[in-house]
């Protein structure tokens, strides 16, 4: 049900993207401090959402749509306010492209692989991706500016961030790969109940 808790706690990730980009929008240090707080939060909702549907025997075909949809919007938003706010540098948008492409692949290999009840399921190296990319997303969100009000503007917290975010790019190329790869070998699979016509 929707009001499950580990659904409300996805869609609590959803409902902080409008505050996020408010605040990113700002532009200001505490304000950079509270996106960063605020992304944080959202971003470890992922971990208890699934943690809990599992343990409460609460997993659901809803929890199952409304999870990784809750991830990409929040990942895509973070970005685009980064990039839109030149706050990611020029060699640092490359990573954000690879990171946004394959979420857009990953989501269209879901789509297809559900027409033909297969799932995908999530690799180990998946999970690191994603660990390496919301510590990325959340220190660029903080910024240089956070470390200056936080009295530690000796550390390059926008660098560390984007090091980071290339190390999520590297795996985002992975372990799309390997989700491509596994796609291709069930679309070259003959399957009775494949639909003739798929997509838009």
């Amino acid at each position: 049900m929707l009001t499950d808790l580990p659904n409300v706690l996805t869609l609590s990730r959803i409902a902080a993207i409008p505050l996020l980009v408010i605040l990113v929008a700002v532009n200001h240090p505490v304000a950079d401090l509270a996106a960063c707080a605020t992304f944080s939060a959202a971003a470890i909702t992922d971990y208890f959402d699934g943690k809990l549907a599992r343990s409460r025997s609460q997993q659901s075909d809803l929890g199952r749509m409304l999870d990784p949809i809750a991830d990409k919007l929040l990942v895509g938003a973070a970005l685009m306010m980064l990039v839109g706010q030149n706050r990611l540098s020029g060699i640092g948008i490359y990573p954000a492209i690879v990171i946004m492409l394959r979420e857009i692949l990953v989501s269209g290999l879901r789509e297809y692989l559900a027409g033909i009840r297969v799932g995908l399921p999530v690799t180990s190296l998946a999970k690191w991706k994603t660990g390496f990319q919301m510590t990325a997303l959340g220190t660029l969100l903080a910024g240089d500016s956070v470390g200056s009000l936080l009295h530690i503007a000796f550390l390059p917290i926008s660098l560390i961030g984007e090091f980071m975010l290339w190390i999520a790019a590297v795996l985002t190329l992975i372990t799309g790969w390997d989700y491509l790869t596994a796609g291709l070998r069930h679309a070259a699979t003959p399957n009775p109940r494949r639909n003739s016509h798929a997509g838009e």
